[in-house]
């Protein structure tokens, strides 16, 4: 995951009409039809512990109606060792949550968390584990702050210093490294009980999806190999394996600098992956790839739209969502729509756009009963230095 400096650094396009005009050549996957408005109800804050830095979460809605929420919580900031996978589940269509539940709790950071329901009822939630937060601890800024005079500590930045190295503490390097990896675990009865830790070959942010075919399809990117390839793990036995199925193609002229994945099955059997783009050309875009063959093999790459990571649904109408952060000013969150498979989109609604800078997003979102959408996504508050998971419910107008 890149960092935040790199997150928030994106190029801003002038707005209004010059920007429609600039997207048309860039993007002509955008259609230009008139697009609805999202009429937004509410939006609600549902972290049950604020005290804690809580981010990259999934939303799921089941056979039975239940949503389910997976993030990675316990945290201390953005990249630190104290990660855990959290969920806690809704039985009202998000108008209350259960108290979270930890679900993993490694001896190094547990990241972005994904979650779904199978055919069969399994449910499966995702996660990675991560060493990043090393640099930042051996060299010691991690617990001091920044003045005009430098780098200086405090009676906080002690305190910091004794929790980190106490965590750091828990493993040896050598098991710490074998603690790195993609990972997924099951639960078969509702999420009462839970598997042990299942290598799924590759991560995204939102984890697999469930398609027609009965197969577990899961876009991602490989993040502790020496290739690092960028495709498609599947699994045909409702997640207890996963292998390797394709590689997704490099736009001409781009480096492996392909990101946080997510996939969708249209109504006509089309799989549409977006990527999160970190090459220089559409630099903090959306790309798209699409398969007609099951993801045996992939079209090239596009530019969908700037704002970065996405998360795809297919509705009950058949059409596609597609939502989105949205990291420069207003900071929030965006929705598109597409009539016709993935292969183009409308203009972008808005779900959010009251954030203090670019530490939020990774927005998912369900279709409720009625017909309205809710959407969950993290937010960071810069005084406090802790985010929160933030609902909204809304509809198209």
């Amino acid at each position: 995951m890149s960092s935040l400096s790199q997150i928030v650094g994106r190029r801003d396009f002038i707005r209004g009409s010059s920007q429609l005009a600039l997207s048309a050549v860039l993007a002509p996957w955008v259609a230009r039809a008139a697009t609805p408005t999202a009429l937004v109800d509410e939006v609600t804050v549902i972290s049950k512990q604020p005290e804690y830095y809580n981010g990259w979460s999934t939303v799921a809605r089941r056979q039975n109606g239940d949503l389910w929420l997976a993030w990675s919580g316990g945290r201390e900031s953005h990249v630190c060792p104290f990660g855990q996978v959290h969920t806690m589940v809704s039985r009202d269509e998000g108008a209350s949550w259960s108290w979270p539940r930890v679900l993993l709790d490694g001896p190094i950071d547990n990241r972005d968390a994904g979650v779904l329901e199978t055919q069969k009822g399994t449910l499966i939630v995702t996660t990675f584990s991560s060493l990043a937060y090393e640099e930042q601890f051996k060299s010691g800024k991690a617990f001091m702050r920044h003045t005009d005079k430098g780098w200086e500590t405090d009676a906080l930045s002690v305190e910091r210093k004794a929790k980190w190295t106490a965590a750091h503490a828990r493993s040896t390097d050598e098991k710490r490294s074998a603690e790195l990896g993609e990972w997924c675990m099951r639960s078969s009865d509702g999420g009462l009980s839970w598997s042990s830790r299942i290598k799924t070959e590759v991560n995204s942010p939102h984890g697999p999806i469930a398609l027609s075919d009965g197969r577990l399809f899961y876009a991602g990117k490989q993040l502790w190999t020496a290739e690092r390839r960028v495709g498609v793990a599947e699994s045909l036995d409702d997640g207890v394996t996963w292998k390797w199925l394709s590689e997704i193609p490099l736009r001409k002229g781009d480096m492996q600098a392909y990101h946080e994945l997510h996939a969708v099955e249209a109504a006509n059997g089309t799989l549409v992956v977006q990527i999160r783009n970190h090459n220089t050309e559409h630099k903090g875009w959306t790309l798209q790839t699409e398969s007609t063959d099951g993801g045996r093999s992939w079209s090239e790459p596009h530019p969908i739209c700037f704002g970065l990571p996405s998360h795809l649904l297919k509705l009950r109408d058949g059409r596609l969502l597609m939502t989105y952060g949205y990291r420069r000013k207003p900071y929030g969150n965006r929705a598109r729509l597409s009539e016709d498979h993935g292969a183009t989109w409308s203009e972008e609604l808005v779900v959010s756009e009251d954030g203090a800078d670019g530490d939020l997003g990774y927005p998912s979102t369900v279709e409720l009963s009625g017909g309205a959408f809710l959407t969950v996504w993290y937010q960071s508050n810069p005084e406090t230095r802790r985010a929160v998971l933030r609902q909204a419910k809304w509809r198209l107008g």
